[in-house]
């Protein structure tokens, strides 16, 4: 079969395309280079040096094993997903490249298939999964329950992504570089402004705190906007410890307040969508 010669993503896509779209696909094809630009809708922005030389070494002693995904466009054709196989073959020489023909007509479907084989295959940084999450929901009119669908997640983890979106500009470019872990930018997503979650950044880079720790940062910055509010040295350490276990479980701010033998559990939320992720986590756990 055809399918099983393009490897994970792309067998993946195909059905999408011919059960959805009722696009007819072409067996694999040698295009000239010359005829095929770049995808405008590549939620991928960068391509890093180092692994586009593995690729291109790999292609020199292996050849292509994994044919790109093209469309017809304007009489030639326009990159579905591949894009990297074909800059590396660009730079290898090659006149010609293997390439599985989809008649997709439709601007959002090629975000979406782009984005659904990037993110198989695990191509993308947070920020630009994030970023092609975002493009699906505000450019295809997605919900984010659709979204989680066609890219095979679950809702929670489209959400926890599209939060990534509200850091500090330079706390997500960090994050796309991947000087930063997914973990400690959601840790950061608990400060309450630009200004504080720029200074732990700095922290974090300078002193390479863990998660723990800038959890724990982020709970004093949030407790420090607060008037008349108690030290947090007053705060029992199995209260600490309990709510940033919370925090990790459900990805946001939580204040335990205890009062006598009993108390209260403050979950924050952003928005009515990140209130059912929240509602959605307790019912998993209670069920």
């Amino acid at each position: 079969m055809v399918t099983k010669r393009l490897g994970r993503g792309l067998e993946a896509l195909i059905p999408m395309v011919g059960g959805e779209d009722n696009a007819s696909a072409e067996a694999i094809r040698a295009i000239e280079l010359s005829r095929i630009s770049p995808n405008p809708f590549q939620p991928r922005t960068d391509f890093d040096p180092a692994s586009l030389a593995e690729l291109k070494q790999s292609i020199s002693s292996n050849g292509l094993i994994t044919p790109i995904t093209v469309r017809p466009f304007g009489g030639n054709f326009q990159v579905i997903a591949g894009e990297r196989r074909l800059r590396a073959v660009q730079e290898l020489g090659y006149h010609s490249i293997p390439a599985y023909v989809l008649e997709v007509s439709e601007d959002g479907r090629m975000l979406e298939l782009a984005l659904v084989e990037n993110v198989q295959r695990e191509n993308l940084n947070p920020i630009e999964e994030a970023q092609g999450y975002h493009r699906l929901i505000e450019e295809c009119r997605l919900t984010q329950e659709e979204v989680a669908r066609k890219v095979g997640r679950d809702r929670t983890t489209i959400a926890n992504a599209l939060r990534l979106l509200k850091l500090a500009n330079p706390v997500q470019e960090s994050l796309r570089k991947g000087e930063l872990s997914a973990g400690h930018a959601r840790a950061l997503l608990g400060l309450p402004d630009n200004a504080a979650q720029l200074s732990v950044w700095k922290k974090i880079l300078q002193e390479q705190l863990s998660v723990r720790e800038v959890e724990k940062l982020a709970q004093q910055g949030a407790k420090g906007k607060k008037a008349g509010k108690k030290k947090e040295t007053n705060v029992p350490h199995d209260i600490r410890e309990a709510e940033s276990m919370l925090q990790r479980i459900f990805a946001a701010k939580v204040r335990i307040n205890k009062r006598g033998k009993g108390g209260t559990v403050e979950v924050e939320f952003y928005s009515a969508e990140d209130l059912e992720r929240i509602l959605e986590l307790m019912q998993k756990i209670a069920a």
